[in-house]
């Protein structure tokens, strides 16, 4: 049975689930940070996925980074799956700016995470759900 990892549920806000994967926010507010992670028990690397769930997953993928290209307009989208802490499979998907607070650097152990304040929470996740939803994906 799936279950989310509890460093995840730490740092993370439900958002919804796609077909495969639940989508979730990353309580830091210096990026705007969202990770997919596959409703799986069990699994750690993308290769221990079945093809067609290999291939849902990079089709949420590209439809994640791709709304958050377009509402967003970072300089760089960062797709990640590091797992050294969490075990579990999740991919980040980060969006980045010459100007944010670690450019060039990685996101990851470089400065302080900011929390967001509701309005900005609720401002971004509203306009991510809101994005892939004009494009006929429905966020359950």
């Amino acid at each position: 049975m799936f279950k989310l990892h509890s460093q995840l549920t730490k740092d993370t806000i439900f958002i919804g689930k796609f077909e495969l994967s639940q989508l979730l926010i990353h309580k830091d507010a210096n990026y705007p940070w969202f990770i997919l992670v596959p409703m799986l028990p069990n699994i750690s690397e993308i290769h221990h996925l079945l093809s067609d769930e290999a291939i849902q997953l990079i089709k949420e993928s590209n439809l994640l980074s791709e709304t958050m290209s377009e509402i967003f307009a970072p300089d760089k989208i960062n797709i990640a799956a590091l797992g050294n802490m969490v075990p579990q499979l999740h991919l980040h998907h980060v969006a980045r700016y010459k100007n944010d607070i670690s450019w060039p650097n990685p996101i990851w152990g470089n400065k302080p995470s900011t929390k967001y304040n509701k309005k900005n929470l609720k401002f971004r996740i509203e306009s991510l759900v809101l994005a892939i939803s004009r494009k006929g994906y429905n966020i359950i």
